[in-house]
């Protein structure tokens, strides 16, 4: 068993499937299954459970995959100390968001990062789900709950407003809308229920009692909230979007002002492990900086 091994070992661990952890290591998934089989055979005992959703670890492989990472993050903090500030400002970052604020705020906000530290590469995974920090599937994650594991650094990022939202064109062409009981008459957009992540996604639950139907769906769901953004924009009926995201819209209008307006949370974390890689500290603080400086945007005030 060698180094090489094991951090291919690791990458399944985290990605659970063959072809993301060979986009991770820039080799093909025909080699990651080779060198998986061969670990195994050399340590004569199964580290994965297969199936059509992918690679699982088994109780063996769980056992391998925490010494592993703790190899790993020992060789990654002995290398900073050893190289001092040669390596303080080089290095990848990792980032798991959401869908909107990933592809809609921070990647717009990075330009002045590169600038400053041009030794820095920011991986960006805008994700529906959950980040797995624990696993190291990223170094640092934005989350719409706060994290209540305690091996985890936790802090929050800024508030953001969601208002609902309908095209400039859908509001010429349709009945005004003026209470919430109007909604009954017009189509709405939103997630699809059994694939919602988090309750904090439930926007529309709270306003969708139908007085005569019970709990009425929407007609148009998406996973991706850009998606349902963008079938607003086309007129294809009303949502409850971050401001963040429909103001970047031309013709996305607030309505229902006072009965709509809903402020959430994003929070920001990072293993302790992680948080001692000083290229860490460094984006966790450009981060917490670009949002300070945005609050205004954020909160749909700009």
């Amino acid at each position: 068993m060698n180094w090489d091994d094991l951090k291919i070992f690791l990458e399944v661990a985290r990605t659970e499937t063959l072809q993301s952890a060979s986009g991770r290591l820039k080799i093909d998934s025909s080699t990651v299954s080779r060198r998986i089989h061969k670990l195994e055979k050399d340590l004569k005992t199964q580290l994965f459970s297969r199936g059509a959703a992918g690679h699982s670890l088994t109780p063996h492989g769980e056992k391998l995959f925490n010494a592993a990472l703790e190899i790993e993050q020992k060789t990654e903090s002995a290398m900073e100390i050893l190289q001092g500030k040669n390596l303080q400002q080089t290095g990848d970052v990792r980032v798991g968001t959401t869908d909107a604020f990933g592809n809609f705020f921070i990647a717009g906000q990075l330009a002045s990062f590169f600038k400053q530290y041009p030794n820095i590469n920011v991986d960006l995974l805008p994700l529906q789900r959950f980040v797995k920090l624990t696993q190291h599937e990223a170094d640092i994650a934005i989350t719409i709950e706060k994290p209540t594991n305690p091996a985890l650094v936790v802090s929050k990022l800024c508030d953001y407003r969601l208002k609902m939202y309908a095209s400039r064109e859908y509001l010429i062409k349709h009945p005004a809308i003026k209470t919430l009981d109007d909604l009954d008459n017009h189509p709405l957009i939103g997630y699809v229920d059994d694939l919602i992540f988090s309750d904090q996604l439930c926007y529309l639950d709270r306003f969708l009692a139908h007085k005569k139907q019970g709990h009425r769906r929407a007609t148009l769901r998406s996973t991706s909230v850009i998606a349902q953004a963008s079938a607003v924009k086309s007129g294809a009926g009303l949502a409850i979007l971050p401001c963040f995201l429909a103001d970047s819209y031309d013709n996305l209008i607030p309505i229902l002002n006072d009965e709509i307006d809903i402020v959430r949370h994003f929070w920001i974390a990072a293993s302790s492990e992680r948080m001692a890689l000083l290229r860490v500290q460094t984006l966790w603080r450009h981060l917490q900086d670009i949002t300070d400086a945005a609050q205004a945007q954020l909160l749909g005030k700009s």
